[in-house]
């Protein structure tokens, strides 16, 4: 996703209820607010996979057919922690991979890009003995989804995309400016620090990863349009970073796609509604 975080407000104001506490008459709109990074629970694995000079961090929860869940940009595989329950509870395996640079997993010099990254998840999957999965990916994660699906379609079953862009032209300008979205940067920022093996160096991080939004992803209609995957596009109907004009042209693009736009959620759906989003999910999932 193209922005440019040096001009964010970190200080953005949201109101966040506490939890349990009863969401008051005058209570913002959910698509307003930021409500907390959740918790993940325990993993019955958790391990890391050295790839390329880096180490990722992977956890997998439960049993039954395999998932990948695969986070957005600056973030880390806690903001799964509602839609693990919900996938375990029908029958999923779970796992959960921190992307190059990201939460637990470490960086290099090497520069980042999308192609990269899904040879990362390649590379963990094979690791596991995963062969065939499902995939979910928020922003960042959906657009790794994505490079998967056009060229290792054999390793996917179903896949949900949420809030994904396939090109620049897909993402809002001034996005980072905006309150949920700078309240997110700063959080992650936060996160980063709290998580990664190398906390001081978020400023290195987003640079490496800036330098990459510059200039992907670039895919074409062509290329879309050879996607065997089943897919679910889909985002929040007050997406402050990805343009529904663009969401609606993704679906149309991938062949047989789905598209679903939740009502009350923002970039942030799994945190804003999440109830409706892992109804969404666990029901596409489980379409034969």
């Amino acid at each position: 996703m193209q922005t440019r975080l040096a001009a964010v407000i970190f200080g953005a104001c949201l109101v966040v209820a506490a939890p349990g506490t009863a969401p008051a008459s005058n209570a913002p709109a959910s698509w307003r607010t930021l409500p907390p990074t959740p918790t993940l629970p325990s993993p019955l694995r958790s391990g890391r996979a050295a790839v390329r000079g880096v180490s990722l961090y992977y956890a997998q929860f439960g049993a039954g057919r395999p998932v990948v869940l695969l986070h957005g940009g600056l973030g880390n595989s806690d903001y799964w922690g509602h839609l693990v329950p919900a996938l375990v509870a029908a029958g999923f395996g779970v796992t959960v991979i921190d992307s190059r640079g990201h939460g637990r997993s470490t960086r290099s010099a090497e520069p980042f890009g999308y192609r990269t990254m899904a040879d990362d998840v390649l590379a963990v999957l094979d690791e596991l003995g995963l062969q065939r999965v499902d995939l979910v990916g928020w922003s960042d994660g959906g657009i790794i989804g994505l490079d998967l699906a056009m060229r290792h379609p054999e390793r996917l079953r179903r896949m949900v995309l949420y809030g994904v862009n396939s090109d620049p032209s897909g993402v809002y300008p001034g996005v980072e400016t905006k309150p949920v979205f700078a309240a997110y940067i700063g959080r992650a920022a936060q996160e980063y620090g709290r998580l990664s093996p190398t906390p001081g160096e978020f400023d290195g991080f987003v640079t490496q990863i800036q330098a990459m939004w510059a200039s992907e992803p670039r895919y074409t209609r062509a290329q879309l349009a050879r996607i065997p995957t089943p897919s679910l596009v889909c985002d929040g109907l007050h997406e402050e970073a990805i343009r529904v004009t663009h969401t609606r042209y993704l679906a149309k693009a991938i062949p047989g796609a789905r598209l679903l736009l939740l009502a009350g959620a923002s970039h942030f759906g799994m945190l804003q509604t999440p109830t409706k989003f892992n109804r969404a999910v666990v029901e596409f999932l489980n379409v034969p």
